[in-house]
């Protein structure tokens, strides 16, 4: 549970920071801000086996790095879902997965 919840703040930390420095992404509300928190969560859980299963040739192809392409794919597919967010295109997404997957290798603890 605790790591779900680490999974939502950085979701929430990452796309409220991009939307501070980069001017294509918008965040119209703390209510819409915390919902695309939320439905991303739910296409990670769900969404996110699937598409790296589909996708495992070219993962392996490009030595792990397709996945920063999936995980910018369920942040455009959470975009989508939710109203009073713009991420700006695939570009964003791309940086903000980049992003995700950087500030949760920092903040876990190493075991």
């Amino acid at each position: 549970m605790k790591k779900i919840f680490f999974h939502y703040i950085s979701y929430i930390a990452v796309i409220y920071l991009l939307s501070l420095a980069i001017p294509t992404v918008s965040v119209y509300s703390s209510a819409s801000l915390l919902l695309v928190g939320f439905v991303l969560l739910i296409v990670n859980l769900l969404l996110k086996p699937l598409l790296l299963l589909i996708t495992l040739p070219l993962n392996l192809l490009t030595l792990g790095l397709f996945n920063f392409v999936i995980n910018a794919w369920t942040i455009m597919i959470a975009d989508h879902f939710v109203t009073g967010i713009t991420m700006g295109g695939f570009l964003n997404s791309l940086l903000a997965a980049f992003l995700i997957s950087l500030l949760k290798n920092l903040l876990e603890d190493k075991k």
